[in-house]
């Protein structure tokens, strides 16, 4: 029990810390960031588990889907077992009270949510200066067409982008963190960044992934089904007093599944009924379509609900750390 409650400390405490050093330092160089290296990795992979578009098979491609699910679990295995293994000498070699901030640091690269509120919160700054400006920063955050797309689409992209990688950026990683500690984060990291590059219906930089990119994309949606809803319960609850008296979970629930995603409507659905406003990807599916337009105020407005559920976070994480620790 005592090294458990030990364990506990220094976990518990690394969560602040962690959101601590994102606050204040943002992401590490790249040369030297886990997540650019997991994704270096898996594009090293993907080149030879994923055949070309010129040479992929007509129908079910059973090789494909295997070689990349072995290449998938190999990876992941690694990354998990490193994560454990870096964990396990901190809180080894380091007393509790000092062990919180080398884990903070190792957890940090694995969450981001500077990067992504000061990303979204340039696409507005850019859109004021030109829907030309809007669109070319909002490609670096979403891979739909942004070309085609008005001011008031440019700015749902930017809240639904907030929205979805809020969860997929920082509510994950800290969920799987509370329950299984570093190798949690690191494993749920690796396959959010293997389900963005592998996990596409069709092909994507020569490759065909219409089978060797199905496991990648069903571990994600797996890992990510709690997280997910966890994510709009925070806003839901968090900008409940916004939200009309008809708005309960049943209607959360009915837009979530608006999207073709299993997961990721939840919280864009949940962000769509706390501002007010109207979601959606042109030709897809509409959130909240008796909503407003999205106006400049409203991506502020995301951006300040979606810091509040990071805020709320902390504390259950906490109890889920030392809930679990009294378990063992």
């Amino acid at each position: 029990m005592a090294d458990a409650l030990h364990a506990a400390w220094a976990l518990a405490s690394a969560v602040p810390v962690a959101l601590l050093v994102d606050r204040l330092l943002g992401e590490p160089p790249a040369r030297c960031h886990p997540v650019v290296w997991m994704g270096q990795t898996l594009q090293w992979a993907g080149d030879r588990v994923a055949p070309a578009v010129a040479d992929a098979p007509q129908g079910r491609d059973l090789r494909a889907f295997g070689l990349a699910a072995l290449a998938w679990c190999g990876l992941a295995a690694i990354v998990a077992a490193a994560a454990w293994a870096l964990q396990w000498a901190v809180l080894r070699h380091v007393p509790a009270w000092g062990a919180a901030l080398p884990l903070g640091l190792l957890l940090k690269p694995l969450l981001a949510w500077r990067m992504l509120r000061s990303e979204v919160l340039a696409v507005e700054a850019a859109l004021a200066q030109s829907l030309d400006a809007g669109r070319e920063r909002l490609s670096r955050l979403v891979s739909r067409d942004v070309a085609v797309l008005d001011a008031v689409q440019v700015r749902e992209s930017a809240i639904e982008s907030l929205a979805e990688n809020l969860n997929d950026s920082v509510v994950a990683p800290l969920f799987w963190f509370a329950l299984l500690g570093l190798p949690g984060a690191a494993l749920y990291r690796f396959a959010n960044t293997a389900d963005a590059m592998w996990g596409y219906p069709g092909q994507r930089g020569g490759r065909w992934w219409q089978w060797a990119g199905k496991w990648a994309a069903r571990a994600d949606d797996l890992l990510s089904w709690l997280p997910a809803r966890l994510t709009a319960a925070l806003l839901w609850v968090l900008a409940r007093s916004r939200l009309r008296p008809r708005a309960g979970w049943r209607l959360l629930a009915a837009e979530a599944r608006r999207t073709p995603s299993p997961n990721s409507g939840w919280p864009m659905a949940a962000m769509a009924l706390a501002l007010g406003v109207r979601l959606g990807k042109p030709g897809t599916y509409v959130l909240n379509a008796a909503g407003r337009a999205a106006a400049p105020h409203d991506t502020h407005q995301a951006a300040h609900w979606a810091s509040k559920a990071v805020a709320a976070l902390v504390p259950l994480a906490l109890v889920a750390i030392f809930s679990i620790a009294n378990l063992r």
